[in-house]
């Protein structure tokens, strides 16, 4: 790391959405606010400097037909970082993307290892698609295989009944989750829909992704129980376009898209007043484009979400949940520098001035 630049960023450092800084320096590519002895090859770099963005749910080395080569899966974690996303929790993958952990101009990945998903009830050539006797065993081997995350699919389209439908018997996810954790794994699950959430919380779930389904009676479930939801509003953008091409087949499940979304906004306020931690994530790498973490920040915020906290979901508070360190002294230099506040505005957000990952400015 000898041979990295020594930064000067200045300005207003935002360390935590309170405690504002007037400068860093990155010497050997981490961070100090001791200004460095007789330092050369000094770069300065001015303007309002944040941790490096987290992207909560993000698939690195997927697209919508399934696993990509690895110079797709490099396009794809070249523009998250170019978006400012420097830590992405990579909510499943078929791909095995270890190499990116060897580049110092990649961002930085925690791994879900591979969706598990019941037969036939998920996308095609993304998951291990079992049956609920062999989930425990599934579980442990993604657990082993990833950084501490495991990620289940916890309902899908049941093609028997024409709707969304829970994936799992209640008994095979609490022995899988309690696998997990024996493990010393989180445990994370797709859920659209409403039926499938208590049994998932009641058995010790960490985290639900889009948590659309999240009623008047399982928001205060998941407030007791301190189960985190990644919303990915932007993703559920797209669920008008997705009803519609399943109008002829499905129509209950097109109906029931359209009013999980119709509702979205309201879902996710009422968990934030509820006391449920609200974390970014895009859902990138599937059919939507990378680069999309301020698109949800600005949608966290029109659902109600205060700036600041919207903000704290894809920097202080994200790190903080999992487990890896903001703007510390000795942390590694991984910072985004904008032109104004980003508490004031979020929008500010979407147009970086410089990215720092281990202490080199890449963008």
């Amino acid at each position: 790391m000898s041979d990295h630049p020594v930064l000067h960023v200045k300005g207003r450092v935002l360390v935590g959405p309170d405690d504002v800084r007037d400068e860093l320096w990155v010497v050997g590519g981490r961070i100090s606010y001791e200004r460095p002895g007789g330092a050369r090859d000094l770069r300065t770099v001015e303007g309002w400097a944040l941790p490096g963005l987290v992207d909560a749910h993000c698939h690195v080395g997927l697209d919508a037909h399934g696993p990509v080569p690895a110079d797709v899966s490099e396009k794809q974690a070249l523009t998250d970082r170019d978006a400012g996303t420097l830590l992405v929790r990579d909510a499943g993958s078929p791909s095995d993307t270890r190499w990116v952990d060897d580049r110092e101009d990649l961002p930085k990945i925690i791994r879900a290892g591979r969706h598990i998903a019941r037969t036939r009830r998920y996308i095609r050539n993304y998951a291990h698609e079992i049956e609920p006797e062999d989930l425990v065993a599934y579980v442990a081997q993604e657990a082993r295989r990833g950084d501490g995350w495991v990620k289940l699919v916890g309902d899908w389209l049941d093609r028997g009944t024409g709707d969304l439908g829970a994936c799992w018997p209640r008994d095979a996810v609490e022995a899988a989750i309690a696998e997990a954790h024996r493990l010393g794994a989180r445990v994370t699950a797709h859920c659209f829909a409403e039926d499938s959430l208590r049994d998932l919380v009641e058995a010790g779930i960490d985290c639900v992704e889009h948590a659309t389904g999240l009623t008047e009676d399982t928001v205060p479930l998941f407030a007791e129980h301190g189960v985190a939801i990644v919303p990915t509003l932007v993703n559920i953008a797209t669920f008008p376009r997705l009803a519609a091409g399943g109008d002829a087949k499905f129509p209950r499940w097109s109906a029931h898209m359209r009013r999980l979304h119709e509702r979205r906004y309201d879902t996710v306020r009422a968990a934030y007043d509820a006391g449920i931690p609200v974390y970014v994530g895009t859902d990138a790498g599937g059919s939507l484009a990378h680069g999309l973490v301020a698109g949800e920040v600005a949608e966290l915020v029109t659902a109600g979400i205060p700036p600041v906290e919207a903000l704290s979901a894809t920097t202080w508070g994200a790190r903080r949940w999992l487990g890896r360190p903001g703007l510390d002294e000795g942390a590694p230099a991984d910072l985004v520098v904008y032109d104004g506040d980003p508490r004031a505005d979020v929008r500010v957000l979407a147009a970086p001035r410089r990215v720092v990952l281990n202490g080199r400015v890449v963008g």
